[in-house]
């Protein structure tokens, strides 16, 4: 073992946390200090912390931790909500925040977007060399030269994607693939869980037009060009967590189960990513589950989806270093003291491997592909994932004055091979169960009604 690594094994830490890792904010005013964004890069692994809003934050800004598990905050740090990291690899620049950082470790800043919160960095269409786009939580989109760092505003989303009666616009994630920008905003509030899912958006932009493709909750944007080419998007609404996916030229849908309600919210929901944890895996967090996610995709079809764990963290990003997982965290949130409960704001970094997610909770979750959804008759509903969950209860009930049969398919191969399973027949205005035999899976379920009405086809797996 070398001697950075022997100093570094000396610290104290419990259970893969490092005390004197944790970055706390100032007690006034008691805001928040989460860690939006990871990156190794220029030897180090760098951080920046953000506060609810600008306005209310002290003691936040860009980090490095050296290999003796040193930590510094950087002289160029700045106050702002950040969660944006992408690496141009033109320049050879790690862009995290409005910071700039070359591969020696040098630090600029792009003054003209410190004050807004910044959610995602996007590769440019026309002129990736020397341009990016920066996408705000409150729906503007910008341009930025990575060499002069001049700005421009292109977009106010809200205008182009008709969200002026959105409660809050929360924008999330954004990815460029395919010729299109493809962002997601998550705003979900109690007006989406009465009257259905309404102000959130997936939309994509071809430089000229924008196409909402999407009207809820949608968190994260990204994609990868070696391997599979997909562009992938998670987001949720009220019957279940979703993964959208662009492939051979299309854009398909499947749903997944929620791990938890704690993250239903617009606010609660935070930076649930999809990052690439060992050469070429992939690790998906999506409603406090995580998943092993392939990084290719065969026939245009996504398989070999996998539940690893449930968790409740609120966990930022994620990446490996030093042949580490690390974890970012957001651990206390006082809010301007709406939690009377709470003191000091602060968060940490985990250190573990891989592997240890498996030992974090035992997948289990709920949902399904219609939750009270009009549905038509003979036309399926979305794949629902089945594989890696040990009991299953499949619900269902509808509306209609008449009986209505439901036929399960499931999909045991992966590739979107159905095959009958069972017919279930629902009564009148009625409900039924069926349990599935211990042990019993497939990748994927689907249901399929034999007449109109308004249904509830919805998992238990426990």
């Amino acid at each position: 073992m070398s001697k950075s690594r022997k100093r570094a094994s000396k610290r104290t830490h419990v259970s893969g946390v490092f005390p004197h890792l944790a970055v706390l904010a100032e007690h006034k005013p008691r805001s928040e200090t989460g860690i939006g964004a990871l990156m190794p890069w220029a030897d180090r692994l760098w951080f920046i912390t953000y506060p609810a809003n600008p306005r209310y934050g002290r003691g936040h800004g860009l980090f490095a931790i050296d290999q003796n598990l040193r930590m510094e905050k950087h002289p160029a740090s700045v106050v702002g909500t950040y969660a944006n990291r992408i690496i141009h690899g033109p320049t050879d620049q790690l862009i995290i925040g409005p910071h700039l950082i070359d591969i020696q470790g040098n630090v600029r800043t792009i003054d003209a977007l410190v004050p807004h919160r910044l959610t995602a960095t996007m590769t440019h269409l026309t002129d990736p060399d020397n341009k990016v786009y920066f996408l705000t939580m409150e729906s503007l989109l910008f341009e930025a030269d990575v060499n002069t760092l001049e700005t421009e505003l292109l977009c106010d989303l809200n205008i182009e994607l008709g969200m002026q009666s959105v409660e809050h616009p929360h924008f999330k994630g954004g990815y460029t693939g395919h010729g299109r920008v493809v962002v997601a905003n998550n705003t979900y509030t109690n007006t989406d869980f009465v009257s259905g899912p309404t102000q959130g958006r997936l939309a994509e932009w071809d430089g000229e037009t924008w196409t909402i493709l999407e009207t809820c909750q949608f968190n994260e944007v990204t994609g990868r060009t070696s391997i599979g080419d997909a562009i992938l998007a998670t987001g949720a609404d009220n019957a279940s967590a979703i993964l959208k996916v662009f492939t051979d030229g299309r854009w398909s849908s499947y749903r997944l189960p929620k791990a938890t309600h704690t993250q239903d919210h617009s606010w609660t929901t935070e930076w649930p990513r999809i990052r690439e944890v060992e050469s070429e895996r992939w690790l998906m967090n999506c409603s406090g589950m995580f998943y092993e996610l392939p990084a290719m995709q065969y026939a245009g079809k996504v398989w070999g989806v996998r539940p690893v764990s449930t968790h409740l963290r609120i966990i930022g990003d994620f990446c490996s270093w030093l042949g580490m997982l690390v974890l970012a965290g957001d651990q206390t949130t006082p809010i301007m003291d709406a939690n009377p409960f709470v003191g000091q704001p602060q968060a940490n970094l985990w250190f573990g491997k891989t592997d240890d997610l498996w030992r974090f909770g035992k997948p289990t979750g709920w949902g399904g592909p219609w939750r009270e959804q009009p549905v038509e008759a003979g036309v399926p509903s979305d794949p629902y994932l089945m594989t890696g969950f040990e009991h299953k209860v499949l619900h269902l009930s509808h509306d209609a004055d008449h009986g209505v049969a439901f036929t399960l398919e499931v999909d045991f191969l992966g590739t979107q091979a159905w095959r009958t399973y069972e017919v279930i027949k629902v009564p009148a205005r009625g409900y039924a169960y069926h349990t599935f035999p211990p042990g019993f899976s497939a990748h994927w379920v689907r249901v399929t009604a034999d007449a109109d009405c308004v249904a509830t086809a919805y998992l238990h797996y426990t």
